[in-house]
């Protein structure tokens, strides 16, 4: 069988914030989601890539496994709009011993898809929620986020590992409500490993302007450390109640 390819945008070696340990992270190219806050851009048109056959990516990663022994993490763009590729990979990849992440929006997860193939070679999912509330996060992402929140419940189903990511945005997400809302949704499943709470920064602005684009939050202030605590404290208030 000829070896599949993948739409890439880069890979970053020595990856520390993608999942457990040091990792070889692959960016795929291509997402549905405009999120306000964005900070890669660039991985949002499909066709503006690299292509990359699975047995070229997995001998980069032999070239730096040594330095890279955490795994492989898959990330994007929305890696989840190449499925069958990245399923090819985390086959090969745990035929080879090696942990494989996904990190995700969950935005593609359709209920009458089978994503039972893909799963069965995904050790951990790093789920990005990026608003609890659905007309929230369509003004958002400009979709709804019923996908992200119904394979949240299917990785639950399934038993799959998975770290919760939840960007707090000044104005937009950070709000009692909202973030309490998320931790009584995240107290219904039982496969949540890790909460990850994220301080909305700007540090993108540059990169908006080099492609030309408007940045949509110019004027929205970064979070500061205590408001990250207070919304965590927050999201952990609605888990446990």
């Amino acid at each position: 069988m000829n070896d599949l390819y993948g739409n890439i945008h880069s890979i970053e070696t020595c990856g520390t914030v993608d999942g457990p340990g040091v990792r070889f992270v692959v960016f795929m190219q291509g997402c549905p989601m405009r999120c306000l806050y964005c900070h890669n851009p660039d991985t949002w048109e499909v066709n503006d890539n690299i292509k990359m056959s699975v047995a070229q990516i997995l001998e980069s990663y032999d070239g730096v496994k040594e330095f890279c022994k955490g795994g492989i993490t898959v990330t994007g763009g929305e890696p989840l709009l190449q499925t069958g590729f990245v399923t090819e990979l985390f086959k090969k990849a745990k035929e080879k011993g090696i942990h494989t992440c996904l990190d995700t929006s969950g935005i593609m997860f359709d209920a009458c898809v089978k994503y039972d193939e893909l799963i069965k070679y995904t050790d951990l999912v790093l789920l990005d929620i990026k608003h609890i509330d659905d007309d929230e996060h369509k003004k958002l992402t400009g979709h709804s986020n019923k996908n992200i929140l119904s394979f949240a419940q299917y990785l639950s189903d399934n038993n799959i590992p998975v770290w919760i990511r939840h960007v707090v945005v000044p104005e937009i997400t950070f709000s009692e409500k909202y973030l309490y809302d998320l931790g009584k949704f995240l107290k219904t499943l039982k496969n949540v490993q890790a909460l990850d709470v994220l301080p909305y920064h700007n540090m993108a602005v540059k990169k908006y302007e080099d492609l030309g684009i408007d940045y949509p939050l110019k004027n929205i202030n970064q979070l500061s450390k205590e408001d990250t605590i207070k919304a965590r404290d927050i999201i952990l208030k609605g888990l446990k109640d």
